[in-house]
């Protein structure tokens, strides 16, 4: 018995030392060779909040892309490496945490006054940061979901900032594209005869017209409106743990900041939507769209794009992808990018 104990001791103090490890062990991005190359995770103060950012290349001399990501709260660090890997070797790649999101999440810290505005600000200061650091008089924006409510604004407010400006999963009339969105997973689970789904969504369909709600993401994603190509790569808690660039108190973090940057920012992209903001744009951009996208719909994104007023502007959607086309299909992201940026 008195054995039994002493184990039942020892397996309970390898697990706490397992878990403290877990919790602060340090975290890093893969070395990339080259002379010239970069490979750097680190928090740099950015507009007064400390912010995490990755940067990483084989050549600091390649053009510069920033990425701005979705949710709100939804951090691409822990995965961007594993699909990246191919711009790395023509573009210098910026990744980051927004405030209050991933590993720029900190728990003392008074979010109060966080919203859309604040962060089209921090992204600003963010490009200028990144643009003397690197030597670049201009360098690549591209938004993702979320991050393109971000983005748009800011390639509108400064677009000599940026070369051009590229959105993938484009934000527009949420409000519009969740009802494409409710209607797809609905008539998806009518032929998969799925009647306890069909009842459920219908039930939700007054307070998706009125924009209190998105279509739910879970529904979204069973039917292939999300990913179809590659796992979900958001919100997978273990991959997150898994990867080199968060521990256990940033998995704490991304939960966290998820949490508190749906409550806070979600309501903005219904009651200002895209459309009555930017209607003008006066750098090149890019709506680069999955065909089976029903997280941000292609139909709405296309007739955002036909609304905007700009000199040059290119509408590309992507057959086999959803909602994550620059993941789903990257290697023809990647050749799209270099015929676009490097001829």
């Amino acid at each position: 018995m008195k054995t039994i104990k002493k184990l039942i001791k020892y397996i309970g103090a390898i697990i706490i030392i397992g878990l403290i490890i877990a919790l602060f062990c340090p975290t890093w991005t893969s070395h990339i060779k080259g002379d010239n190359s970069i490979s750097a995770l680190e928090q740099v103060e950015i507009n007064g909040s400390n912010h995490e950012i990755m940067i990483r290349g084989t050549d600091k001399d390649n053009p510069v892309i920033i990425f701005v990501h979705g949710g709100p709260g939804c951090s691409e660090i822990p995965y961007a490496e594993k699909y990246q890997d191919l711009l790395e070797t023509k573009f210098t790649v910026v990744n980051y945490d927004q405030r209050a999101s991933g590993k720029s999440y900190h728990f003392f810290d008074d979010y109060s006054n966080l919203s859309s505005d604040l962060l089209v600000e921090d992204l600003l200061a963010l490009t200028d940061y990144i643009s003397e650091r690197l030597g670049k008089e201009k360098v690549i924006l591209i938004g993702h979901s979320y991050g393109t409510y971000i983005g748009t604004q800011a390639a509108h407010k400064a677009p000599d900032k940026y070369e051009a400006y590229i959105g993938i999963g484009q934000m527009s009339n949420q409000v519009e594209s969740e009802i494409e969105s409710l209607n797809y997973v609905i008539n998806q689970a009518r032929k998969a005869g799925n009647t306890d789904d069909v009842l459920y969504l219908q039930g939700l369909t007054e307070k998706i017209e009125k924009g209190d709600m998105f279509t739910p993401r879970n529904s979204v994603m069973k039917y292939d409106g999300s990913v179809r190509l590659i796992d979900n790569p958001d919100g997978d808690n273990l991959g997150i743990l898994l990867s080199s660039e968060y521990n256990l108190l940033d998995l704490i973090r991304y939960n966290c900041g998820v949490s508190y940057s749906q409550k806070v920012l979600v309501e903005d992209i219904f009651k200002n939507p895209l459309p009555t903001i930017v209607k003008k744009l006066e750098l090149p951009f890019y709506f680069v769209m999955g065909k089976h996208d029903y997280m941000t719909t292609s139909n709405q994104a296309k007739k955002y794009f036909d609304m905007i007023e700009a000199n040059k502007k290119e509408f590309i959607a992507f057959e086999q992808s959803a909602h994550y086309p620059q993941f789903e299909e990257k290697e023809e992201f990647y050749e799209w990018m270099c015929d676009t940026f490097l001829k």
